[in-house]
């Protein structure tokens, strides 16, 4: 018998009355100390304030806590975890009603902010006007908005105004890079990934996160092949297509960074993109350096940005051109970013407006030669005498040779 409470509280309680599966459970403990849950068997892991592993679910259990703001950015926030504060205390500290929402197990639900009439209402509402304290939650209520679009949820106005305010004030800038990356990353793997960079548009926040991407809002591509025509729509779409797919993370980065160089194509070459490619390989990188996303992400969305209009072209390229693609990627040593490139590739085809259920060959096309370059046999090429740089020209045009024999058994097929 414990001499404290226990409440189930935030994303569980939200799932649970909407219906959906619950993966994760946090708790809230009211009227304890640290000390007292040390005693019974509690194993201690908070950093900024005290949360515990359970003894035997591990699952998180947070002692009840308030905040003020005392500085800059995310962290600038003296916590309070005393004995005396209150459940209700706890959950005004949260972002939005809908997670400010708790219940003892086999208990009535405690829910002084009406989050559950929001739900109700699909809405995204902050619990209280401290919201605007935190410049984490404009992209925490983005990534709600993603991931609970499908059902029709959409943030209040009354929350997109103090967004707009937290994006005026500049503390979008006290944001560490590892914190965007983690809100962003969670974002691209939600149902409509689009949604994210959209609200982050509408309060103002997408300028100063991702300049890049804000960079593309007007600026047009040929009506013919691109009937949405704007690049930051054509983005949106890319990311739908995208998600829809059920891409992996990769490639969904990959398509949320491919298009990028169109925003530095001069007004006076519009609707063309000479050479976007290069630039936006550039910005590519430039980006995933800043945001300090993983090497293995950061790599293929760069060379996205820089092959994706030769998979495009695929079924058009001379062998050489199509051998020089596939060694771009180091297929034959990393043959795991083929499939990830080429999926992006296939979103980016789908999202145009019209385009959703096109069929993409080329990524059919381009897997099958780079298992024609993969079948050369170095081994009868050494036996030949080739050896050293010659063996490796001997190799290459090997591997050209084989992708022309099967280009034009494609081309017999279809």
């Amino acid at each position: 018998m414990t001499d404290f409470d226990v409440y189930l509280v935030g994303g569980a309680v939200r799932d649970h009355l909407l219906g959906l599966p619950v993966t994760e459970r946090d708790w809230v403990v009211v009227g304890a100390t640290p000390a007292q849950l040390h005693a019974a068997g509690y194993t201690p892991v908070g950093q900024d304030f005290p949360v515990f592993l359970h003894p035997q679910s591990k699952e998180e259990y947070a002692l009840a806590r308030t905040e003020r703001k005392v500085g800059a950015g995310y962290h600038g926030f003296n916590f309070n975890a005393d004995p005396s504060v209150t459940l209700e205390q706890d959950l005004a500290r949260r972002d939005l009603t809908i997670n400010a929402m708790a219940r003892r197990p086999g208990g009535p639900l405690v829910d002084p902010f009406a989050g559950r009439e929001d739900l109700k209402a699909r809405l995204l509402r902050h619990v209280s006007p401290a919201f605007a304290e935190d410049p984490l939650r404009v992209l925490r209520v983005a990534r709600f908005a993603a991931r609970y679009h499908w059902l029709g949820f959409h943030v209040a106005p009354d929350t997109l105004a103090l967004m707009r305010q937290l994006a005026r004030s500049g503390e979008l800038a006290t944001l560490a890079a590892e914190r965007v990356w983690k809100e962003t990353e969670k974002a691209l793997g939600e149902p409509d990934p689009q949604v994210y960079f959209q609200v982050l548009e509408d309060c103002g926040a997408l300028q100063a996160l991702f300049p890049e991407l804000a960079a593309l809002r007007g600026v047009p591509q040929p009506a013919a092949h691109h009937p949405e025509v704007d690049t930051l729509t054509h983005q949106f779409l890319a990311l739908k297509a995208a998600a829809d797919m059920d891409l992996p993370l990769a490639a969904r980065y990959a398509v949320m960074v491919h298009d990028l160089g169109k925003g530095l194509t001069p007004e006076a070459d519009w609707p063309q993109h000479i050479a976007h490619e290069a630039r936006g390989e550039r910005l590519a990188q430039a980006l995933g350096e800043r945001l300090r996303v993983p090497v293995a992400l950061r790599e293929l969305g760069a060379l996205t940005a820089r092959w994706h209009t030769h998979a495009h072209r695929a079924l058009t390229l001379r062998s050489n051109t199509v051998w020089k693609l596939l060694r771009a990627f180091d297929v034959l040593r990393r043959p795991e970013r083929l499939p990830l490139f080429l999926g992006a590739c296939e979103a980016d085809a789908r999202g145009r407006t019209g385009f959703a259920d096109r069929d993409y060959p080329q990524r059919r096309f381009l897997l099958g030669a780079a298992e024609a370059a993969a079948q050369v046999p170095i081994d009868a090429l050494r036996a030949r005498g080739h050896e050293g740089k010659a063996l490796g020209d001997a190799i290459e045009r090997a591997r050209i040779q084989a992708i022309r024999e099967y280009q034009q058994t494609w081309q017999k097929s279809h």
